[in-house]
């Protein structure tokens, strides 16, 4: 049986910090007003998709000792790509020096996820290392002097390299989903910025969180006691909160960037990781849950049998 697992990873932050007291200036909002219903303090803001997303791919590739000669293929999740044509993955490719295929994901917040699960679909079939990679420069569609989403967003990127190895590998269960009824409530049209619901994308978030996870689950077998850890979606700590009462999770086993990124939409779950990883607070052979829920409505998840070294 052939298998994969992450041997890689690295992350990517513009040097530019926004801080909640730096948006009381510019609308009718306090740093107590945002903390108190999104869990953020800070958010980074700069730089193009494709630099930070090879500044990730180029760390992760070093964490595994991956070649360019090496990588198979790179996929790209992002909702702010360089361009609106060509792909943004190309480019990575080439800043990276890489001689593979290159592809876009575009699955809004949940795309790192959809990405890690194609890399193993990719790696079944013949394939040996995958870069995947969540990068987002979403100031470049934010409106900072919004108080319904320019407290929300920021810049950042995250990315794994997703290898071949002998056996079932690490990925037990996942789950993969979409309902376009729901495009309405968050979306940026052409040339303009994003606009959202915010009530309607609480209530959907949290029913796509429980949906997912749950199907997940049960392709794994497993019951939510058996999650060691869980990497959430970064978008809001009220919505992390009000899944978790559903499905049994408590935030001490959860890793939570949010309060110093803000939401980095396809970047915020390997963000997350990473710290997680860097902090030890994964171990080899724990159960780690990686959820994404955003805009489409897309949601996926995937639960991995943790076999790196950390």
């Amino acid at each position: 049986m052939r298998g994969a697992r992450i041997t890689g990873w690295g992350i990517a932050m513009p040097p530019e910090v926004v801080t909640n007291f730096d948006l009381e200036d510019k609308m009718d909002t306090t740093d107590q007003w945002i903390r108190e219903r999104t869990g953020i303090g800070a958010r980074h803001v700069g730089g193009m998709t494709s630099d930070l997303a090879a500044e990730a791919g180029r760390q992760a590739m070093k964490k595994a000792d991956a070649t360019p000669d090496s990588i198979d293929m790179v996929l790209l999740a992002t909702t702010s790509p360089d361009q609106t044509c060509p792909g943004t993955a190309p480019t990575v490719q080439d800043e990276l020096g890489l001689d593979c295929g290159a592809l876009d994901i575009q699955a809004a917040c949940s795309g790192w996820v959809y990405g890690l699960i194609t890399a193993h679909a990719f790696i079944q079939m013949g394939m040996n290392k995958v870069l995947v990679i969540g990068a987002e420069s979403l100031s470049r569609i934010t409106d900072y002097t919004d108080r319904g989403t320019g407290i929300l967003f920021g810049d950042g990127a995250g990315a794994t390299v997703v290898e071949a190895c002998e056996g079932p590998g690490e990925l037990l269960g996942w789950d993969m989903g979409s309902d376009g009824a729901y495009s309405h409530i968050l979306y940026a049209d052409p040339g303009d910025t994003l606009k959202m619901d915010g009530k309607e994308v609480f209530r959907q978030a949290v029913k796509a969180m429980i949906r997912s996870t749950n199907a997940a689950l049960d392709m794994a077998g497993l019951t939510p006691d058996d999650i060691d850890h869980v990497i959430p979606h970064q978008a809001n700590i009220r919505i992390v909160e009000s899944a978790w009462k559903k499905l049994g999770f408590t935030l001490e086993q959860t890793t939570m960037v949010l309060e110093r990124t803000g939401n980095t939409s396809s970047a915020s779950i390997p963000l997350a990781l990473n710290d997680a990883l860097a902090h030890g607070r994964i171990k080899k052979g724990d159960k780690v849950l990686l959820l994404g829920f955003g805009a489409g409505m897309t949601w996926a998840s995937a639960i991995v049998d943790w076999q790196a070294e950390t």
